[in-house]
């Protein structure tokens, strides 16, 4: 589409319309249509600033657009259409009764598009694959394999309760952060207002003294003249940082792998990182094995469930191990991921004719390390906080008394 600006004159005024067309003829077969008055002149111009503005906003007020789906009302639709499907009900009057009942407008209006698309003959997974974003790529191929294999209200119903495995994960972890991340922005807080308001206090005071000032003295003066001089700055880029880095990682896969793999590497969080994706990883996988899914497939659907690119990239070389004729514990020995206990359990559930039970076991394992992790999280922390409490307590007290001790001295 193009924009023309088209001059008029309707009386004695003159005045400028913008119209948008194809090109020049339709625009003013456009301009006519609207009866302002009589056409001056017309040119082709740049899309408008406040149009841009204009079709943002109407962008982000349809509910469609507002990201992914909330996940617990997610489920809970999930739940309502598997009940209703398994008790014979026909998949367009599922989805209806489900948009009807769902109070999240996204939800709503996802439904009722894919409602629209069911009633006119598409199928449910290639309607849900227009919402990939929202509803996530995992759910679009749960619904392929339920429309595959027959069995759509088996189907959605295990979608349900991977979603909720994965939701209870990361509720799990979140309240488990939530104090020691609290406790370390009250310390950040108060060791910036006690540098800002307390340390200027006795600048003054030891300025006037003309004595070498001990070196905690002149951080704490250092830091105080920095936070006060340059404090809106290194606000401003610290937001320009983490801007840019949100743009690359966003639009640069390289980038993105390079950030995910040092992700791996944070204390704690690399470690619960780990533990949920791989143990999410073998749990999908496990859950599809013993549906009857053939295993390269199975592979492939359970890696949409690793967010993480680097662990991503990696346990790609399973699936293509398996293509090429090899051992599914061979693929998962050359994504180095796993350890060597994992490799060997594998192996022997591959060798015995016992594979669904092992992935299992193997399941447990990484369920049972992430919980011990997640419920110590503050055990672990531990340390950290008290050694930061004791740095800022420390650099405090020696960066005040010290000079306040050394004049004592001089004067006795």
């Amino acid at each position: 589409m193009k924009f023309f600006r088209i001059s008029y004159k309707r009386g004695k005024t003159h005045n400028n319309t913008i119209v948008k067309a194809e090109n020049r003829i339709e625009a003013v077969k456009k301009f006519y249509e609207m009866k302002l008055g009589v056409l001056i002149k017309i040119e082709e111009i740049q899309e408008p600033i406040s149009m841009k503005i204009e079709k943002q906003i109407e962008y982000w007020k349809n509910p469609i657009n507002r990201g992914k789906v909330n996940d617990e009302k997610y489920i809970a639709a999930l739940d309502q259409i598997a009940t209703m499907l398994d008790a014979g009900m026909p998949l367009n009057v599922s989805i209806e009764e489900t948009a009807k009942n769902s109070d999240d407008p996204q939800i709503k209006m996802i439904f009722n598009h894919i409602l629209a698309d069911v009633e006119k003959g598409m199928s449910l997974s290639d309607s849900a694959a227009r919402y990939s974003k929202q509803l996530g790529h995992l759910s679009v191929s749960m619904f392929k394999l339920g429309e595959e294999t027959g069995s759509l209200a088996d189907a959605v119903k295990k979608l349900a309760e991977i979603l909720q495995e994965i939701l209870d994960n990361r509720r799990k972890f979140k309240k488990a952060t939530r104090y020691p991340l609290f406790t370390l922005a009250a310390m950040a807080i108060a060791f910036t207002i006690v540098i800002i308001y307390v340390v200027p206090q006795f600048e003054s005071f030891f300025k006037s003294s003309h004595m070498e000032l001990p070196i905690p003295t002149k951080i704490l003066l250092w830091l105080e003249n920095a936070l006060i001089n340059f404090g809106p700055y290194i606000i401003i880029n610290a937001i320009l940082i983490a801007v840019a880095i949100g743009y690359f990682y966003n639009k640069s896969d390289k980038f993105r792998i390079i950030m995910d793999r040092f992700q791996l590497k944070i204390y704690i969080i690399g470690d619960v990182t780990y533990l949920a994706l791989i143990g999410r990883f073998f749990y999908l996988f496990r859950v599809l094995n013993d549906a009857g899914i053939p295993l390269l497939d199975a592979l492939n659907m359970a890696l949409e469930v690793v967010t993480n690119r680097y662990m991503q990239e990696r346990l790609k070389r399973i699936p293509a191990a398996v293509e090429e004729g090899r051992s599914l514990h061979e693929g998962i020995t050359e994504s180095e991921l796993c350890e060597s206990m994992v490799i060997q359990m594998i192996k022997s559930g591959e060798m015995s004719g016992s594979l669904g039970k092992m992935l299992d076991k193997v399941t447990k394992i990484y369920k049972e390390r992430f919980n011990y992790i997640v419920e110590n999280i503050a055990t672990l922390i531990e340390p950290i906080m008290i050694a930061a409490i004791a740095g800022f307590v420390l650099v405090l007290a020696m960066g005040i008394f010290l000079p306040m001790w050394n004049m004592t001295n001089v004067a006795n």
